[in-house]
């Protein structure tokens, strides 16, 4: 195969036309492949090899998205996600420079584990809110939870506060792993020293994505930990003090 240009091809996984829980409004979520963390808990884990997907132009993705403009705008946008969707940033600010001209919001679905280079300056230059994953607010956990430390996002949120780029804080809870108090009280340290947090989400861990890993002939690691219920998620939210 040739060698594509990665500012105006995509490695895509999947697309949801109207997607309404990944930001505001009804929304186009685009799926990126390819991630370079290691989620125990990930349910999307046929997208972490970047060979995967197919290869998308920005003009097909760009001409489709246009098809639901009525749909997404004013009051939605598009969302692209992953993955973890910045392994694919030159691509995304093409895409959203595109989009920007047409007025429609654009939000990005991050780990923020990554240094903040021209690339990534350049893509949150057209990038409206940010969902960003916290994977854990310990560093030691967080290495044994997704593989990495947590100190790129962690700079990462506080780039996005000192630019003015919206944010949208999401944790997956995970019992025993992601919801002690110490930590959750951490996090909302952390998460009040930054001025431009819209919103926190609670996502409660589900384990529905266990036959992807199996399907890969893969151990699923949180085997013996129960899916998070509702109080567990209102639990974490009186630590969090978020209603």
């Amino acid at each position: 195969m040739e060698k594509k240009d990665l500012r105006y091809y995509a490695k895509v996984h999947s697309v949801e036309s109207f997607g309404t829980v990944d930001g505001p409004g009804i929304r186009f979520v685009l799926f990126l492949q390819g991630c370079h963390l290691k989620c125990k808990y990930c349910h999307n884990r046929d997208t972490w090899n970047i060979n995967g997907g197919t290869y998308r132009s920005l003009d097909e993705i760009f001409d489709k998205i246009m098809r639901y403009k009525n749909y997404i705008y004013p009051n939605g946008g598009v969302t692209i996600t992953g993955g973890e969707p910045l392994l694919q940033a030159k691509f995304i600010y093409e895409l959203f420079t595109k989009l920007k001209e047409e007025n429609i919001h654009t939000c990005i679905d991050t780990s923020g584990m990554f240094p903040i280079t021209d690339d990534i300056k350049n893509v949150l230059s057209v990038t409206d809110l940010i969902l960003l994953d916290i994977k854990h607010i310990d560093n030691k956990k967080c290495k044994d939870l997704v593989g990495k430390s947590n100190k790129y996002e962690l700079e990462f949120a506080k780039y996005l506060s000192d630019n003015n780029i919206d944010i949208w804080i999401r944790q997956v809870l995970v019992p025993g792993i992601t919801d002690n108090k110490e930590d959750l009280l951490k996090l909302k340290e952390f998460i009040s020293s930054l001025k431009t947090v819209k919103k926190i989400e609670l996502l409660p861990y589900h384990n529905m994505g266990k036959y992807k890993w199996e399907n890969l002939g893969l151990k699923y690691e949180l085997e013996d930990i129960r899916p998070a219920t509702q109080k567990d998620v209102e639990k974490a939210k009186k630590v969090l003090g978020i209603t």
